[in-house]
Order: C-alpha cells, then sequence, then structure tokens
C-alpha cells in the first residue's frame, strides 16, 4: 500500500530537478502522477520511464493551465492534489534588476502558483477534496541579497498559500508551502554539483554542514500530501539544513 494510493497528482517543473524526484516518489507512493513542464523531452522522457501522462505547461499562462486540467481530468476523472514546483532564479542587485527580469520571475514563480491553485482548486474540491503543496523558499521566509526578485515572490508564495488555506479549507483541500534552502538542482548550484564550489560555500552557511539534495524535498511534499498531514493546513516548512535558525560563530 502505498500513502498516495488512488490519487491523481499534477506536479509542475517535474521534468528534472525538485519536481522530477516528487514525481518519481509520488509514482512510487501509488499516485497517477502528471508530469508538467516546458520541457518537453525531458518530461515525456521521464513521464514514459515512470509510467505517468505528460502535459505542456507553461505555468505562467492560465489558458495552458485550463488545457493542462481539463487534460488530466478527461484522462483520470479527477484531480486530487497539486505540487506547485516549477520555479527560476536570476541574481541580482535590487537597483540592478530590470524590469522585465522582474515581472519575469514574478510571473514564473508567483502567478504560477496563482494559477495553479486558481485552476486546480475547484476540481479537487469537487472530487471531495485533496492537497496543494505550494514551493516558496527559505527566502520566502528572509531576505537574501542578490535574490530580490526571487525573495519578493516566493514571500508572495507563503501569503497566497495561508489565504487559500483559509478560502479552500471548508472544500476539504489542505495548502500547505515547502521552503527550501540550499538544494543542489541545476538552479540553485548550476554547473557545479555536489563537491563544487557553490556546494563548498553552502558548507560553510549551512549548519548541517551540506547541500540539499532534492529527494529531501520530495519527501517532505509527500508528507504534505498524504494522510500523515492531515490536521496541517496553512503552513510554510522549511528544509534548509538549519540555515534558518541563525548565525554560527563556532
Amino acid at each position: 500500500m502505498g500513502k498516495l494510493d488512488g490519487r491523481v497528482v499534477l506536479v509542475t517543473g517535474a521534468a528534472r530537478g525538485q519536481g522530477e524526484q516528487e514525481a518519481r516518489l509520488f509514482r512510487e507512493e501509488g499516485a497517477e502522477v502528471v508530469v508538467a513542464d516546458v520541457l518537453d523531452d525531458q518530461g515525456q522522457d521521464l513521464a514514459k520511464e515512470i509510467g505517468a501522462l505528460y502535459v505542456h505547461l507553461d505555468v505562467g499562462r492560465e489558458e495552458e493551465w485550463r488545457t493542462a486540467v481539463d487534460t488530466v481530468v478527461a484522462a483520470y476523472g479527477r484531480v486530487d492534489g497539486l505540487v506547485n514546483n516549477a520555479g527560476i532564479l536570476r541574481f541580482n542587485t535590487l537597483v540592478d534588476t530590470p524590469l522585465d527580469e522582474f515581472m519575469r520571475i514574478v510571473r514564473v514563480n508567483q502567478v504560477g502558483v496563482f494559477l495553479g491553485i486558481k485552476t486546480t482548486g475547484p476540481r479537487i474540491a469537487a472530487a471531495g477534496g485533496g492537497t496543494i503543496v505550494n514551493t516558496a523558499s527559505y527566502t520566502g521566509m528572509t531576505g537574501m541579497a542578490y535574490v530580490g526578485a526571487y525573495a519578493a515572490s516566493k514571500h508572495a508564495i507563503v501569503g497566497l498559500t495561508r489565504v487559500a488555506a483559509l478560502e479552500l479549507a471548508d472544500q476539504g483541500v489542505r495548502v500547505n508551502a515547502v521552503c527550501p534552502g540550499a538544494i543542489d538542482t541545476a538552479m540553485s548550484n548550476p554547473g557545479a554539483g555536489a563537491g563544487g564550489a557553490t556546494d563548498a560555500l553552502y558548507r560553510k552557511l549551512v549548519p548541517l554542514g551540506r547541500i540539499g539534495r532534492p529527494e529531501e524535498v520530495a519527501r517532505l511534499a509527500l508528507f504534505l500530501s498524504c494522510d500523515d498531514s492531515s490536521y496541517i493546513t496553512g503552513q510554510p516548512f522549511v528544509i534548509d539544513g538549519g540555515w534558518l535558525a541563525g548565525v554560527s560563530i563556532g
């Protein structure tokens, strides 16, 4: 028996990184998984490998959300869960950030989560209830230099999570957020990999002394998507190796 037996869960940004690991784990736990991404070749290959459905989805486009969710319902008759994982990161000082860069980050990270909740929330409620897990960030709970646009979008996701949890609770839909710190993916550790220069920096910053693994975030998303968290909604869950705890002088 899997923790998600009989459920249909859509995962955005699922072609690689955290989303890929979430898709793999959810499938292992018995869910019918929908891999959603703009990276069609990678997404289709993953879906074929794990026995999932692939849909093309630019999370910043409302019409693509409607098409994707309609496709899921046509294939499975319902949708029970959503993991809003898709996101992008750019490094820049605030005063040097071009408006179009700021808006692109907001469009993918913040608007994508909003549209995901708006589009899937009523369908999940109609299926008898379920879960939405939004991917925020360590930087959604505190400040971090050189990622102002990203941090702004992730703070917004925490707020959207709380509001959605309040509004959807009486419809049986629980909404929570994961807030990863430094995770070894192409986005946060580009071109480095474990043991690289970026990883060495995180070893100094993170109390547990290492960069996180996407599989660890996937396990948190699973917890928030199954009955183990049945009395939890509206909450951000930080998974950062202790980074947010404070400054160590040791």
